[in-house]
């Protein structure tokens, strides 16, 4: 991983202005979008229709070659959903794309590359159409969906799971289940009595969180300076 050699401040401001482009470019996109958010490379990141609503203290990461796309496409004006609850996190390349209804609870988990849809996009026999094999996909809370991992319509994945790396699910999931494999089946089932820690833990106390999050990213950066950032951008080392 490249070292950041930025000082603290630049890192302050830099943290800043992709606060203030989410607020100023992505909010008006979002019928809902809650507070605590938190998005990196914010302008890799793309909305498009709507109703979509983000909850709480979401954590959206995004890169140059992986966007997030969170996109509607209904065949009657008014129609489509995208949901996503409290606490969530979206990592690089995840897609939710909807023509019904996609609903994802609280404290889900999108691993990179991931691919949500509600729908076939055209008929198995008419590929000139579009919206006709449409069915609701809902994921309860605490979801963790691993890498590549795509979700067919139709689908409804219960409380607690997990799906492996790489599955395609086209059948239910129930709750407390891990399923993996193309086309995906159930593996393992989880101890619904074993204490389940979410990310809602970690955000019990958001004040205390970015007082700890900001002291953490100064002891990172103590030390570095402008000519230390300029040095690492005209002469980079090794070990940069």
């Amino acid at each position: 991983m490249k070292k950041d050699h930025r000082p603290y401040f630049m890192k302050h401001l830099d943290l800043a202005f992709q606060k203030w482009y989410v607020n100023h470019y992505l909010r008006p996109q979002f019928e809902y979008l809650g507070k605590g958010f938190t998005f990196m490379k914010p302008w890799y990141v793309e909305v498009f229709g709507g109703p979509i609503s983000l909850g709480e203290y979401a954590n959206v990461i995004a890169t140059n070659d992986q966007r997030i796309r969170l996109t509607i496409w209904s065949e009657k004006e008014g129609e489509g959903l995208i949901q996503i609850g409290k606490h969530c996190l979206l990592c690089p390349g995840v897609r939710i794309s909807a023509a019904r209804r996609i609903e994802i609870g609280d404290n889900c988990m999108l691993a990179q590359n991931c691919y949500v849809t509600d729908s076939d996009w055209h008929s198995a026999y008419d590929r000139t159409s579009a919206f006709r094999q449409s069915a609701p996909v809902v994921l309860g809370n605490n979801v963790w969906v691993g890498d590549s991992v795509i979700i067919c319509k139709g689908v409804s994945i219960g409380d607690n799971s997990i799906i492996g790396a790489g599955s395609v699910i086209v059948k239910d999931v129930p709750s407390y289940a891990v399923a993996a494999g193309n086309p995906a089946r159930m593996v393992k089932r989880l101890d619904p009595d074993e204490k389940m820690i979410t990310r809602a833990d970690w955000f019990h106390d958001p004040v205390e969180l970015s007082a700890e999050i900001k002291r953490l990213n100064k002891l990172n950066l103590q030390g570095n300076s402008l000519i230390g950032w300029f040095r690492s951008i005209l002469f980079p080392r090794k070990e940069d």
